[in-house]
């Protein structure tokens, strides 16, 4: 958890100078995200470091952590299970995306020119916390070796059918 706190100092700290206020203390257009944030005394585990000011819900947060989080019409289990320290890296990932105020910078319209929903793109990830991840989920099962390409929607869960299942050591060879 320590590692969330550090970005969220980071930004804190950085990003009023390069970018005026404007991009601090805002929410995503998209369906699960407030209008505006705002306290949320009821946030779950993972996502509580942003009960003071948060875009998301309880419901949203109460929803990252289920077994099968479908908050994107994907289960994270998609290839099998993960073990519990993964599992937590990826709810706190998913907390950090619901319900963060602070990711202006790089939130971006899903459909270029478009105003409606919103989402977030290059959003830097700290050589500790990515250490930190793979650590955890290096024996974690993954059919996948990219995770940003190569899903197929038309399949439950995007992932394509005839896959290799491997862990993520096995995959990285």
């Amino acid at each position: 958890m320590a590692q969330w706190w550090q970005i969220l100092l980071g930004l804190w700290a950085v990003l009023p100078t390069l970018a005026g206020d404007k991009l601090l203390s805002v929410c995503m257009n998209s369906k699960r995200h407030k209008q505006e944030p705002g306290p949320e005394d009821e946030l779950y585990q993972e996502c509580r470091p942003w009960e003071d000011n948060a875009c998301c819900t309880r419901s949203t947060s109460w929803e990252a952590h289920l077994e099968e989080p479908l908050l994107f019409n994907f289960s994270m289990m998609h290839c099998g299970l993960l073990t519990p320290a993964c599992r937590k890296h990826f709810i706190q990932a998913i907390c950090f995306h619901e319900c963060s105020p602070n990711l202006g910078p790089w939130i971006q319209p899903v459909v270029p020119n478009g105003q409606e929903e919103q989402r977030v793109w290059g959003v830097p990830l700290c050589q500790e916390d990515c250490e930190d991840w793979w650590r955890a989920c290096h024996s974690s099962l993954t059919c996948k070796s990219n995770w940003l390409h190569g899903w197929d929607w038309s399949e439950e869960n995007g992932t394509p059918s005839k896959v290799l299942v491997k862990t993520a050591e096995e995959d990285r060879r």
